[in-house]
């Protein structure tokens, strides 16, 4: 898995300039910072549109 730093970016937790690295896990892109660890995580498109707005999910499984 390929991390690639964020330049410019700003942490929103510690404050930090240029500690953001960003990488795709499962369709997911994940923020993470360096100094402190704080992660924050989006899912694309096509996998918020299977989720309704009103439910708070922590994961969809797709049995294989």
């Amino acid at each position: 898995m390929r991390k690639r730093f964020i330049a410019g970016a700003v942490c929103p937790h510690c404050h930090k300039k240029d500690t953001l690295a960003l990488w795709r896990e499962n369709n997911v892109d994940v923020v993470e910072c360096a100094a402190c660890g704080h992660q924050m995580r989006e899912a694309d498109k096509q996998v918020r549109d299977q989720v309704c707005s009103q439910e708070q999910v922590i994961c969809i499984f797709h049995p294989e």
